[in-house]
């Protein structure tokens, strides 16, 4: 049953794995071994051939490696032997110790992805800066925008990300119509306002160009991200699905 829920989660991401399994070696911390690299990656080859492993660290749990492949984190032992998933609660302190290791790598791999890629909607001097992948037709995600002033107003910047839910291609192979509803607007000569057009339900022209819809729903696929609204903070934390701004303000002044 374990293997069977690890293979559903490392398979998730296969087509895209596929394409981002180019060879690069995954992060690791300073104590993470030559050897050790090798050995998770046979560990996770037991379970997946597409899987691509992004990082790999000393667990805070003795004897396992922490490690995240293709949206997913999973604790490896060291002789390669036993693999878990889920989250590793210390009671102590009272936390799920997977979370600092998430927050780090969102936020590097968020960081690569130019602002010309984004539609921001910033004031003029933010305080904050959100990341929310977005799909123009979830109702949340239109909910969550008809507020995007108030946000502003709060001094929280929202730089959106696509994110089609319906994913980019069909059983069929066709893309699906929310991936291209969401490659019109990132192709609009006029890009947010063909944004808010389609969060106020107006499907945008059509339009085609080199975009970035397939490469961000890709990225946040690697993220974990699983639906839509996700709010990412600046330190990569997760900050929920649909906020108002009240809440959001509110953790992002708790750090929480």
């Amino acid at each position: 049953m374990l293997k069977k829920l690890l293979l559903t989660g490392l398979l998730a991401l296969a087509g895209s794995s596929l394409a981002c399994a180019d060879g690069a070696a995954p992060s690791t911390g300073p104590a993470v071994s030559p050897a050790a690299v090798k050995m998770v990656q046979a560990a996770i080859g037991k379970l997946s051939s597409t899987a691509h492993i992004d990082s790999i660290l000393q667990s805070p749990l003795p004897g396992f490696y922490q490690v995240i492949a293709s949206g997913q984190m999973v604790y490896i032992s060291a002789d390669g032997r036993y693999v878990m998933q889920g989250d590793l609660l210390d009671l102590g302190k009272g936390k799920d110790l997977g979370d600092d290791a998430w927050a780090r790598f969102r936020k590097e791999q968020l960081a690569k992805v130019p602002a010309s890629q984004r539609i921001v909607y910033a004031p003029a001097h933010p305080k904050y800066t959100v990341t929310v992948f977005t799909d123009v037709n979830c109702g949340f995600c239109r909910a969550l925008h008809e507020q995007v002033a108030a946000f502003n107003k709060e001094g929280i910047a929202v730089e959106y990300l696509a994110w089609p839910r319906e994913g980019v291609l069909t059983i069929t192979g066709r893309p699906t119509p929310t991936y291209t509803e969401m490659v019109s607007v990132w192709c609009a000569k006029d890009r947010k306002a063909a944004f808010n057009a389609a969060k106020s339900g107006h499907v945008p022209a059509p339009a085609t160009c080199n975009n970035p819809v397939k490469e961000q729903y890709d990225l946040g696929l690697k993220l974990g991200v699983n639906g839509t609204p996700t709010i990412f903070g600046p330190d990569g934390r997760t900050l929920g699905g649909y906020v108002t701004p009240a809440q959001l303000l509110q953790a992002l002044q708790s750090g929480s």
